[in-house]
């Protein structure tokens, strides 16, 4: 039996979250044999993740934990643009901005995962049943937020070829792709010297930032949200939420929190680390204070 009774409510609340997203971006979407096709790629959403914890659970294992929601971004939206055919351009860009973006973060994730061995932030969450199916069902809910205005610009009945927005939409998401690529690939290195073992990255990105690639996320889905604009209306405006979504769980929830006072609990006195945490950023980057 659960012992926390909150973990109880968990499931039915993100669950009636997710019927109501995909109630509002269906609207003046396509439809496939009578079928929203936004809310149907909402509901395979779910489902995958739901029919990947069961082996999960029984191998008590989160190693394709990532690898299972950077999959679920790009089969859905494949599946998405293909079941809204024909679409225009814009859509196009979108599905394959969204795909390459599943494709990069969701091979790095798992090679850490890989590497490491196990991801500790499962540790006391895999033995219980109920808080294990949780964060597979928060899961679907992060995908679905986090490419709603993606998803239902690529469903929308209303398809447009690149204009303006499309193109500044464009530079945003490449800056921000670029950002976040390079911040993972010079902590992977960093990470890969042996004579860095127990010490923090302070250069490049990094001591601008003591998050860029978070920062690089943040700003790659406010592109996507800029491309996505024109085409939705109605209560599909309400997916147009999805960069703000992301900046509130890198902000406050489960990103920077976690990882600022995972660094506390190990850098937390040492000189460098307190002088590089007085002249860096927090998150968006900038020349390093004096």
């Amino acid at each position: 039996m659960e012992k926390d009774p909150r973990a109880l409510l968990v499931l039915p609340t993100v669950v009636l979250s997710g019927l109501a997203i995909a109630w509002a971006g269906s609207q003046g979407g396509s439809t496939f044999r009578g079928v929203p096709v936004f809310a149907l790629a909402v509901a395979l959403v779910f489902l995958i993740q739901w029919l990947a914890f069961v082996p999960a659970y029984l191998m008590q294992s989160e190693r394709f934990f990532d690898l299972t929601g950077s999959l679920t971004y790009v089969s859905v939206t494949i599946l998405a643009a293909w079941l809204s055919a024909p679409i225009g351009g814009r859509s196009i860009v979108l599905a394959v901005f969204v795909v390459a973006w599943a494709v990069r973060l969701g091979l790095f994730l798992f090679r850490r995962v890989r590497r490491a061995g196990k991801d500790d932030r499962f540790d006391e969450i895999k033995p219980s049943f109920v808080r294990f199916l949780n964060v597979w069902t928060i899961q679907a809910m992060w995908v679905t937020l986090t490419f709603a205005a993606a998803l239902a610009a690529i469903t929308s009945t209303s398809q447009s070829g690149l204009d303006a927005f499309a193109f500044v939409g464009i530079g945003v998401w490449t800056a921000g792709v670029a950002i976040e690529a390079t911040a993972d690939m010079q902590k992977n290195r960093f990470r890969a010297d042996a004579s860095n073992k127990g010490a923090f990255i302070s250069t490049g990105l990094w001591s601008w930032s003591r998050h860029p690639n978070y920062f690089g996320e943040i700003v790659l889905w406010i592109g996507v949200a800029i491309i996505a604009l024109p085409v939705l209306q109605g209560w599909q405006l309400i997916t147009l939420t999805s960069p703000v979504f992301v900046f509130l769980l890198l902000t406050r929830v489960s990103g920077i929190p976690l990882l600022e006072a995972k660094a506390e609990a190990t850098w937390g006195g040492q000189d460098a680390y307190e002088s590089y945490k007085k002249r860096t950023q927090v998150l968006v980057p900038l020349p390093p204070r004096r």
